[in-house]
């Protein structure tokens, strides 16, 4: 008996996207179907490359037309995928038109590890496949020319648009302060010309086409923070805190904030969470306190995204210039923060798939 697509087709409807919670066939997720005897061949176009839980959705994919179909049956199940963005009018005018999601990485305070996080984050959504960006927007105290080991005798070149085109490495298109300064100057700078900088990085630049711009915030509530949600509309923020009440005071005054300009919360990194020495791999070390990121995603109802444990390697990546995920994957804090970056665009997918794009806001002064 022939194998018709429709029976195909029924089969695959049965089968959840365990995110969305609809079928892949009412998802539209199922492209390019093609029978050849008992041979069933086709594409599910995943919302993300960095999708944690492709693998179950192939294995559902085969085991629902196994069970209605034909148990006998060839299938192969392609993976592509194509990353959602908030809405239509998600986009901003200028260099950041083709940017689908814009992700803002926050801490209450300095020091919690958030510039390693969003430069692993970026690079390991990079690695997946995706088109991604990272904004240094800490004027003050760039750090990303050293994570990536950036020569900053290499300054960012205009392009007949008077645009900004950034640099790469990596597989991510990079822009910062720390580019444009010598690295032994300070930026002397009031508030309203940080502002300006910032605007210039996310409107005035050549992005191109992106599915992710991270934007890497410096600490606090403040200027930046509120130049960036009147600039562009964020598809959410990633909070980073380290497990101490004394970071969990200030993180929740980003939570806090943004959720006031009604911008989602993606979800809550641990950083520094625990310390396993090297010839004891099976111990950890609470130098900071155990699990108070966890428990604070908890209170916060928001998504818990992963804890990142001390180790010496990540230290050193930075400071060599290049990230862990890069530079020793197997790691544990690499692979820590793999998860954390599927975690993240897991987040990306469910919330554009269930709330409103983020209207920029109006900030009125009286």
């Amino acid at each position: 008996m022939s194998i018709s697509p429709d029976s195909v087709l029924a089969a695959l409807g049965t089968v959840e996207e365990p995110d969305l919670k609809k079928d892949l066939v009412t998802l539209n997720m199922i492209r390019d179907l093609e029978i050849e005897g008992s041979r069933i061949a086709f594409t599910v176009v995943l919302t993300t490359p960095a999708c944690p839980l492709k693998d179950l959705i192939r294995t559902r994919c085969e085991t629902a037309i196994h069970r209605d179909v034909d148990a006998e049956a060839e299938v192969v199940v392609n993976m592509e995928a194509d990353v959602t963005m908030p809405g239509s009018n998600a986009a901003t005018e200028g260099g950041s038109s083709g940017v689908k999601n814009f992700i803002a990485v926050a801490s209450g305070k300095g020091g919690v590890g958030k510039s390693t996080v969003a430069a692993n984050l970026a690079v390991a959504l990079a690695k997946s496949g995706a088109a991604v960006g990272l904004v240094d927007t800490d004027i003050y105290g760039p750090s990303v020319p050293v994570m990536f080991g950036i020569d900053t005798s290499v300054k960012p070149r205009v392009n007949e648009d008077r645009k900004i085109i950034p640099l790469e490495a990596y597989g991510v298109k990079l822009l910062s302060m720390g580019f444009l300064v010598d690295e032994t100057n300070a930026v002397v700078w009031r508030g309203p010309m940080v502002s300006s900088a910032v605007r210039q990085f996310l409107g005035d630049a050549e992005w191109g086409e992106l599915d992710y711009l991270i934007l890497d915030l410096p600490p606090g509530t403040g200027d930046i923070q509120l130049t960036i949600v009147q600039t562009v509309p964020l598809t959410g923020a990633v909070i980073v805190s380290t497990p101490q009440d004394v970071a969990l005071a200030d993180a929740r005054k980003g939570v806090a904030m943004f959720r006031k300009v009604n911008v989602p919360v993606l979800g809550i990194v641990e950083n520094m969470a625990y310390f396993t020495p090297p010839d004891l791999p099976d111990r950890k070390y609470y130098l900071f306190g155990e699990g108070g990121a966890r428990r604070f995603a908890e209170e916060a109802e928001a998504p818990f995204l992963g804890e990142v444990p001390i180790e010496q390697a990540l230290r050193e990546s930075g400071d060599f210039g290049t990230p862990i995920v890069e530079r020793d994957p197997q790691s544990f804090s690499a692979r820590a923060l793999v998860q954390i970056a599927q975690n993240t665009a897991q987040q990306v997918s469910i919330r554009n798939a269930e709330a409103p794009p983020t209207q920029q806001v109006e900030i009125l002064h009286r």
